[in-house]
């Protein structure tokens, strides 16, 4: 039977979580350069570098882990993390490894959608279904409200930061972003009409299965926009930060 939180603590918690992934454009970035106005250059979804490849997994490993305080949290999950949530309760899988699984599954969506993927898209699958996981056995219930709307909060700040890593990266879409722009495609709907399309299914087809729907499904959907877009911002500013140059102080002529 599916359950909605209002921040009571169920009979029999269920210890296992998942997680639900924001949406991940393309960007570009500058490349340094002597001159002052670099030309802008469009990042590859499958080749990378080290420094790359590193704030990806590092990016996604965040966001895995906010989206566990916010399952740890019970007062009501992302909609995708509902429907993971009531896969694994039907099944022997995690929430976590249910995340996985369905990340896959929406790859075979893909094929006639024929949306590409990229390396990003197939780490932002795994990584984060492992994080979830792996935060969750690491991080204990807490019962009091106060502290559950603080892990609920810490993780929005977390899937913003994650999100803000990420996304820069440009490594190419994840699982529902791809589904979304693939059936934008083909439909003709509008992206915001596609994307609510989805997340509703998600969330009405999880709770049905028993997933967690709640208060804090709400201020995930309210509030996860705002987070994400302070995290972009972040890693924009000290990306930019990053490949400024020190001004050389000449010595003073005596």
């Amino acid at each position: 039977m599916s359950r909605f939180s209002l921040g009571t603590r169920p009979s029999v918690p269920d210890p296992r979580t998942t997680a639900a992934v924001p949406p991940i454009a393309a960007s570009v970035t500058d490349r340094p350069s002597s001159s002052a106005a670099a030309e802008p250059t469009v990042l590859s979804a499958w080749r990378t570098s080290p420094a790359r490849l590193a704030r990806l997994v590092v990016g996604l490993w965040i966001f895995g882990t906010g989206d566990a305080l916010i399952v740890r949290s019970d007062l009501g999950n992302s909609p995708w993390t509902v429907f993971a949530e009531g896969v694994s309760i039907h099944t022997p899988l995690s929430i976590g490894v249910a995340s996985i699984l369905i990340g896959f599954v929406l790859l075979l969506i893909w094929i006639p959608l024929r949306t590409r993927l990229g390396l990003g898209t197939l780490l932002n699958i795994v990584v984060i279904g492992i994080a979830i996981d792996a935060t969750l056995l690491l991080v204990p219930e807490v019962a009091p409200v106060a502290g559950r709307i603080g892990l609920l909060l810490t993780g929005l700040a977390l899937i913003g930061l994650g999100s803000g890593l990420y996304l820069g990266t440009a490594h190419g879409p994840g699982p529902r972003d791809g589904l979304m722009t693939g059936l934008h495609a083909r439909t003709g709907l509008p992206v915001g009409v596609v994307r609510g399309g989805i997340e509703l299914t998600a969330l009405t087809v999880g709770w049905f299965l028993g997933g967690t729907f709640g208060v804090g499904t709400v201020a995930f959907a309210l509030l996860i926009g705002p987070a994400v877009q302070v995290g972009i911002a972040l890693d924009r500013r000290v990306r930019e930060q990053g490949l400024r140059r020190p001004e050389r102080i000449s010595a003073p002529s005596c």
